[in-house]
């Protein structure tokens, strides 16, 4: 390979280190989508808010483990412990970036209260990375969870279309979102199917 080729090939994964970097650093992939912040729909009333993995209290790691566990363990089986703790070790990287589903039990509650309540609010999250998948940039999908009695009512499509925004939004232009889901997990698989294409 002679030397021009090389410094293309350096400077295009410069650039694309570069984009990681950038979208990794925003402190709130929400703050441009305001209107998606708040979602009340199907007799359901939740408030949206970033997080990190690396800024999370020990009672909200416990709340996504415990939530993580009721949702998955079926899925993996006697699989279940080694996935729990590498579950545990990807929650909490620097580069995990989170959408917390804070519930709203009365509609009239203003919505920026909502952070300053205890996890107990929590009923859901998305845990998503930007990251590189076959030298592509990606908004990576690592989880999407939420208390069963709040799905089904639209919230799980409305995130999705949510973290779409995040990763097309102009200083991110991710080239694609991905994610991976158990095969056995036929609902998950049905929605991904049905509602994204």
């Amino acid at each position: 390979m002679d030397s021009k080729n090389r410094r293309k090939i350096l400077e295009k994964k410069k650039k694309i280190h570069d984009l990681i970097k950038r979208a990794s650093s925003t402190l709130d992939p929400l703050s441009p989508f305001d209107s998606f912040r708040r979602y009340t729909k199907n007799d359901l009333s939740v408030y949206l808010e970033s997080g990190r993995g690396d800024r999370l209290s020990s009672s909200l790691k416990q709340h996504i483990r415990k939530l993580l566990k009721k949702n998955m363990e079926g899925f993996y089986g006697s699989n279940w412990p080694l996935q729990a703790k590498v579950k545990r070790t990807e929650m909490t990287s620097p580069d995990a970036r989170y959408i917390f589903v804070r519930e709203l039990r009365y509609g009239s509650k203003a919505y920026e209260t909502a952070s300053k309540e205890g996890c107990d609010q929590i009923a859901g999250f998305v845990h998503y990375r930007f990251t590189l998948e076959e030298e592509v940039p990606v908004l990576y999908v690592y989880e999407i969870q939420l208390e069963s009695r709040i799905q089904g009512k639209g919230l799980g499509e409305f995130m999705m279309q949510l973290i779409e925004l995040i990763a097309s939004k102009v200083r991110n232009k991710m080239s694609a979102i991905v994610l991976t889901v158990q095969t056995s997990n036929a609902l998950a698989m049905t929605f991904y199917m049905s509602k994204l294409g």
